[in-house]
């Protein structure tokens, strides 16, 4: 005669084989984790921001002025933003990648891509 496991059991194994999944993946996800920088007072908000490869960073202009986001080399360029406008940038490949704004020099930023 076989015996089947009670419906309680079986439901309290299957929740755990789902955390423990979750658990796994988990470091996975926030590799990949995408970041924020904030565009407030002539200023980048964080000035300095370290993220993994592939993660994506959005730019947020709070001003009521417009700002542009130009990388340094050249590697990217946005439009000019005004109040409440995005700007998003891939950055797969490890590095520094310094910017600043293209409308206002003295506004200066790094985006640190870092395994």
């Amino acid at each position: 005669m076989r015996t089947l496991a009670k419906p309680s059991a079986l439901k309290g194994a299957i929740n755990a084989a789902a955390l423990t999944a979750a658990l796994l993946v988990a470091p996975v996800a926030s590799a990949l984790d995408d970041s924020k920088v904030t565009i407030d007072n002539f200023a980048f908000t964080p000035n300095v921001i370290t993220v993994k490869p592939g993660a994506v960073v959005t730019f947020e202009n709070h001003d009521d002025i417009p700002h542009s986001i130009v990388d340094a080399a050249g590697k990217f360029h946005s439009k000019a933003l005004d109040t409440n406008d995005t700007f998003q940038v891939t950055f797969d490949q490890p590095g520094e990648y310094n910017y600043y704004c293209g409308l206002h020099s003295h506004m200066r930023g790094k985006v640190i891509v870092a395994p």
